[in-house]
């Protein structure tokens, strides 16, 4: 069976995104990009949504040309050779190594550790579905005052168990809670 860990960057106010779709937000500095790298090195695949795949695979493949970020120029080779997953109903294949699934029940037949990189819909679908067995929380310091609740609607009431808190940069909070 697969084990999920849902990583997020959410605003205090507890918004994945802006009022207006924005993502300008996150600051990534050096101790949270070490965590990231390190956590997405250690996964079997990384696993999608088809809206964040769209954006994801708009800008991974080449990052260099649009970014000169050291944590973005780490992460683009990481990620162009990483196993994905994209759970969609629409989508029939994807491009840099990926999978297409069609629902998330597939997910507990691969057998691996995914990581789930933000994506509101498909997490509240993985949380019906008592899929997810972290959740890893990245708190901003910024309020961004309405957009996209980081927890859309997961159909059910559920008890998390605290795992650990951490601050990174002296500025983000990391809350990992397991099920």
């Amino acid at each position: 069976m697969s084990r999920i860990v849902h990583f997020v960057h959410q605003s205090a106010d507890g918004f994945i995104e802006g009022p207006n779709g924005e993502f300008d937000w996150p600051t990534m500095g050096p101790e949270l990009s070490a965590y990231s790298r390190s956590l997405s090195e250690s996964a079997d695949a990384f696993l999608y949504g088809r809206v964040v795949w769209e954006m994801m695979s708009s800008f991974w493949p080449k990052a260099e040309e649009h970014s000169t970020d050291e944590h973005d120029l780490a992460f683009a080779p990481l990620w162009r050779e990483a196993p994905k997953v994209v759970v969609s109903r629409t989508l029939t294949a994807a491009d840099w190594n990926t999978r297409v699934v069609s629902d998330v029940a597939e997910l507990s037949a691969l057998d691996q550790e995914l990581v789930l990189f933000g994506g509101s819909e498909l997490a509240a679908s993985l949380t019906e579905h008592d899929l997810v067995d972290e959740y890893q929380i990245f708190v901003h310091p910024v309020v961004l005052g309405g957009g996209k609740p980081v927890f859309k609607d997961p159909g059910k009431r559920f008890d998390l168990r605290l795992a650990e808190s951490r601050v990174f940069d002296s500025n983000v909070v990391l809350l990992r809670y397991q099920r």
